[in-house]
């Protein structure tokens, strides 16, 4: 419509200014921290299965490491925390369409994840390990020993891909607690589950009437864990970060993390030496 006045007046084009910036203003408070601030509640993703991270305590009240670091973050932004309990693969196509506001699932930055996703300051520093059978490691020494193995796990985490990668055959489970996956390596539907190596070791340390175990020495990935958002959310990003800096500052993630890690505080860097 501009191209087609060949004189536009002074008026007219102070009006068209006013405009766009009305818009710019609209569009700025259009964001998910101000629907936050405004609705005084943060809604967040997470499993719900995941023990020690996210999972239901003995009383069936959720919990876990990430669970109270997003509580504790909660209380320092001044908001009430409201958790929706999906899969991983769910939690994607909940942060885009704007269902959740963030997801805390032990979730692990990588370049895939960031083209679409935006991650907070990690409070959690780990690396990926294996369950296999007590028996015989089942016939796994070596990731390229995945060829031809089957690997169990949930739809789009980022150790089903690494499984795939190598050649195993993937078998998908929506959401189910950690026993599940463990009975079935152990009964031989599966033969392996590659994921973080905390959330594992304590896992086959608390479910020890199940004939499975971490693998001694088949240890791959270090990587950051964070909260994950949808793109383009700068206030929200900015506030999460701040408060999550202030919790390990204080010590406060520590102290969580050694309550639900067994003692392990697993927001510093794990001193191995990867290959």
């Amino acid at each position: 419509m501009i191209k087609k006045l060949i004189f536009p007046s002074l008026i007219a084009t102070v009006f068209l200014t006013a405009c766009g910036s009305n818009e710019d203003n609209i569009a700025s408070e259009n964001t998910a921290w101000n629907a936050i601030q405004e609705s005084g509640t943060m809604t967040v993703a997470t499993a719900g299965t995941l023990f020690p991270t996210s999972y239901h305590s003995e009383d069936d009240q959720l919990t876990g490491y990430e669970v109270e670091l997003v509580k504790e973050i909660a209380s320092i932004l001044d908001v009430e925390v409201e958790f929706e309990e999906i899969g991983v693969d769910t939690m994607t196509q909940a942060l885009n369409s704007g269902r959740v506001h963030i997801a805390a699932n032990s979730l692990t930055k990588t370049d895939e994840r960031e083209q679409n996703f935006d991650f907070s300051t990690p409070y959690k520093y780990s690396f990926g390990s294996a369950i296999v059978r007590e028996e015989d490691l089942s016939g796994i020494e070596t990731l390229e020993d995945l060829d031809g193995k089957i690997a169990l796990g949930a739809m789009n985490t980022t150790y089903m891909q690494k499984a795939e990668e190598y050649g195993a055959t993937p078998k998908f489970f929506d959401n189910v607690t950690n026993d599940v996956y463990l009975r079935a390596v152990e009964n031989g539907q599966g033969d392996v589950i590659l994921n973080d190596y905390y959330l594992q070791s304590i896992t086959v340390n608390h479910l020890t009437d199940i004939d499975v175990q971490v693998h001694p020495t088949l240890f791959y990935d270090p990587s950051e864990q964070g909260i994950m958002l949808a793109k383009n959310e700068p206030l929200l990003l900015e506030a999460i970060n701040d408060a999550i800096t202030q919790l390990i500052e204080d010590g406060t993630a520590t102290s969580l993390s050694e309550e639900f890690f067994d003692g392990y505080d697993v927001t510093q860097l794990p001193d191995i030496d990867f290959e």
